[in-house]
């Protein structure tokens, strides 16, 4: 049991760092690391959108500073996506049926990690206001039931719109994680809503994790090999939630 808990935690970090250093919050990956270790969905939700608001926080600082935050096309993103991440968070989800749904969501960073390639300037297109603010309501209704900030969704969106290149992603999909995980946060509270006697020594090392990640992605890492590690852990996690039982 002991090496167990080691080994979750070393997974913990990893998990953190990688996703942090592409700029997301990682709940996704706390998810599926949850589920291989066959936590409870009632645990899972709460403890991922804790850990993602650590983490994202990290990331956007690092990001932020680098000069690739673009409030313009945050903020419709954001406004329409807080009350229905709130909403989604208010939501009881059948346990086998939680577990497909997430393991489809995680496929969709697995195709943005292999598939999607970084915008050159020259490429870029003008937002959309009323899209940004459907899409954004979309995927905060998901984000709130599911227990993900919403970034594994927003950013290859981000990419295909060409509306942002990788790191102009990265931190505005850091940003709509942390809004995303304090609404549905919030919605947990309202619905009641247990914690794992060891959420401490998580937050405490997927926030370490996290400030590494952050810090190397943002600054020093070239991220395509990163990015491909972090695709295959996740098609792994979505197949077993998936295809099987456990």
């Amino acid at each position: 049991m002991q090496e167990s808990f080691i080994l979750f935690y070393c997974l913990l970090f990893i998990v953190a760092f990688l996703y942090a250093s592409v700029g997301h919050g990682g709940a996704s990956g706390y998810l599926a690391l949850m589920a291989i270790f066959a936590i409870s969905p009632a645990i899972m939700k709460p403890t991922a959108l804790l850990l993602n608001l650590f983490v994202s926080s990290t990331s956007f600082i690092q990001f932020y500073r680098g000069g690739h935050f673009k409030w313009k096309i945050f903020w419709p993103f954001a406004v329409a996506s807080i009350p229905l991440s709130f909403v989604g968070g208010t939501m009881a989800i059948e346990s086998s049926i939680y577990k497909k749904i997430l393991g489809v969501l995680l496929l969709i960073p697995v195709i943005r990690f292999f598939f999607f390639q970084n915008t050159d300037p020259k490429d870029f297109k003008p937002s959309n206001i009323p899209l940004s603010l459907a899409i954004g309501g979309i995927i905060g209704l998901l984000s709130g039931m599911i227990g993900i900030g919403g970034g594994i969704i927003l950013s290859p969106v981000l990419l295909l719109l060409k509306w942002t290149d990788q790191k102009q992603t990265a931190a505005i999909s850091a940003a709509f994680i942390f809004v995303n995980s304090v609404a549905g946060l919030g919605g947990q509270l309202i619905k009641g809503f247990e914690f794992n006697s060891h959420m401490l020594a998580y937050v405490g090392v997927a926030f370490a994790g996290g400030i590494c990640g952050a810090y190397f992605g943002a600054l020093k890492f070239p991220q395509t090999v990163l990015k491909n590690v972090l695709a295959c852990v996740l098609a792994l996690a979505a197949y077993k939630l998936l295809f099987t039982h456990a």
